[in-house]
């Protein structure tokens, strides 16, 4: 009973208010109103983030996140490579074979018996729902050609 209670709490939250509240998307976070997209992510959407978790962007090359977090076109165009437009939950992704990103730019997905890769990353945690989407959880950070 206690989950469902946190379950409905949690979709109250945006998508920004979820990542900031669940404490490990904490470069995630920064990187975004670095970009000037927390307006963008907290608007109605409803949108699905692919968020690398903190790991995830730990494991860029040293350097890199400072790199990014200085040039806000590249940045921008990161995080938007890890937004798909629309509500899709877990359930759906498995059924996909990519997804159109708000980057402009598709999404590669590939459903296996170990577990769904998007974008050359794991799903590590699905199904985070906001009150304007869902974040799904990556173990790396998705670069854009």
């Amino acid at each position: 009973m206690q989950e469902k209670a946190a379950e409905m709490k949690t979709e109250k939250l945006d998508i920004v208010d979820t990542a900031v509240s669940a404490g490990s998307f904490n470069t995630l976070v920064t990187a975004v109103r670095a970009a000037g997209l927390v307006d963008l992510l907290k608007s109605d959407g409803p949108f699905t983030v692919f968020a690398p978790s903190d790991e995830a962007f730990a494991k860029l090359p040293e350097g890199a996140v400072a790199s990014l977090l200085k040039d806000k076109e590249a940045l921008t165009k990161v995080l938007t490579f890890h937004v798909v437009p629309g509500k899709v939950p877990a359930s759906e992704v498995i059924g996909l074979k990519e997804a159109k990103t708000a980057q402009g730019q598709s999404l590669q997905i590939e459903a296996k018996d170990d577990g769904v890769m998007v974008g050359g990353a794991t799903v590590i945690a699905t199904d985070i729902f906001a009150s304007n989407g869902v974040i799904h959880v990556i173990d790396t950070v998705m670069m854009p050609k």
